[in-house]
């Protein structure tokens, strides 16, 4: 069990097939339906798959080789040495956690296979830190028929957002922040902190724009906010239509729901048409490479802001990248993406702690998970309470300040605490 000293530090505190279910539905090995949320028969209370009496197993594919290979090799890296300190601190009451990878590629097909293997032949208890847009959309859906508890996800795909998840559908619980969320976001910044009556939204014809305009636009409805719409295709070089009609509309802020080079594009076409309407951005988005390509541009008319979902300015954070650091290989110090792999290992290992003597089924994870708020260790928390599944729920907000710097301008809050700002 997780004694005083870890449950003090790691409990406070940047992606990303059809199987069929198999196995006996009785003994929480895959094909457990696991979450209607009725009570275990006698039979169905054997511990899950994955389980012996000292030892958890879990598991992930991600790609370690390949183009994203800097991204998951420190994400898995993260998620190893969170485990490694609990297992050296005697494991989650009693059980040390033995974590297996496979190297899927960022290929879907081979996310698939691995989704496959994971489940019936190595028989985990649990996905830890399922990876990359790709195989995520290609495995969600059997990974709901399996029945599988998978936690935290490196991806903000609009497929893992469900605002209130019921039966097979509890099994999923993302962590990141999802683009649908991020879209309510940045709506109810527009509003809250800028105060904001009508709003234009710039958004890629891809998952992550249509994603965050279709959470703009929910969180517009509810809070009776005029939005104006334009569409511009992923990867474009002129986008300066789309941008003279949100101009032409006279909005008071604008969203630009993009990531990586479309957004450097919008904001400089905005520039050129004189738009003085602040913007705000995707966390994606809030990195150097993005400021230097902006910073010339937008300085001195108008201010180009973003979200983010981890906060190191925090004692209690940094106690706990330092913690990190002690426990990863040097090469990952202080590494974003093996930032995230930590955790994944905590959000984990935290619902196995809360389980305590009763018997580990995927029923009984699910609903220890679902018990009460699970904190970040690099700040805020999630709720995965009566089936919310929307991924983080507290982000801050960050500005350009240099063609370097994003600079933080407001510490991590949820929504109703922005609107509440209003």
């Amino acid at each position: 069990m997780l004694n005083k000293k870890w449950a003090k530090i790691l409990g406070t505190a940047a992606l990303t097939l059809t199987l069929a279910a198999c196995g006996d539905s009785g003994d929480g090995s895959a094909g457990e339906s696991g979450t209607d949320g009725e009570d275990n028969t006698e039979e169905s209370a054997e511990p899950a798959q994955g389980i012996t009496e000292d030892t958890v197993k879990v598991g992930n594919s991600a790609a370690t080789s390949g183009a994203y290979a800097p991204v998951g090799s420190p994400f898995n890296a993260g998620i190893e040495a969170y485990f490694e300190m609990i297992n050296d601190d005697g494991g989650v009451h009693g059980r040390e956690i033995e974590f297996v990878h496979t190297d899927d590629e960022f290929d879907p097909a081979i996310g698939r296979a691995a989704l496959q293997t994971l489940v019936e032949d190595e028989e985990v208890f649990a996905l830890v830190g399922h990876f990359g847009t790709p195989v995520i959309a290609a495995t969600i859906d059997d990974i709901k028929d399996y029945g599988i508890p998978a936690v935290y996800f490196a991806a903000g795909i609009g497929q893992l957002y469900n605002a209130d998840a019921e039966g097979s559908d509890r099994v999923a619980m993302p962590v990141q922040p999802i683009y649908t969320t991020e879209g309510e976001m940045m709506l109810s910044r527009a509003v809250g902190d800028f105060g904001a009556e009508k709003v234009g939204v710039i958004y890629t014809n891809d998952d992550a724009g249509l994603d965050m305009l279709e959470g703009a636009q929910s969180k517009a409805d509810e809070l009776g906010i005029e939005l104006v719409s334009e569409q511009v295709p992923a990867g474009a070089t002129d986008v300066s239509a789309a941008v003279t009609s949100v101009v032409n509309e006279d909005v008071d802020f604008v969203i630009g729901a993009s990531i990586q080079n479309t957004l450097p594009t919008i904001v400089k076409a905005l520039v050129a048409q004189g738009s003085t309407a602040d913007l705000i951005t995707s966390y994606v988005n809030v990195d150097a490479s993005i400021s230097q390509q902006i910073w010339n541009d937008i300085d001195g008319q108008f201010d180009v802001y973003g979200n983010g979902w981890v906060d190191l300015s925090s004692e209690e954070s940094q106690e706990n990248l330092a913690m990190m650091n002690e426990w990863i290989q040097d090469d990952y110090d202080n590494n974003v993406y093996a930032m995230t792999g930590w955790i994944a290992g905590h959000f984990f290992t935290e619902g196995m702690d809360r389980l305590g003597d009763e018997t580990p089924t995927w029923d009984a994870y699910i609903d220890a998970m679902e018990s009460e708020p699970i904190n970040n260790p690099f700040g805020g928390e999630i709720d995965f309470a009566d089936g919310k599944r929307v991924g983080t729920q507290e982000m801050n907000l960050s500005r350009v300040e240099s063609e370097s710097d994003w600079v933080e301008v407001e510490g991590l809050k949820s929504i109703e605490e922005i609107l509440g700002n209003n």
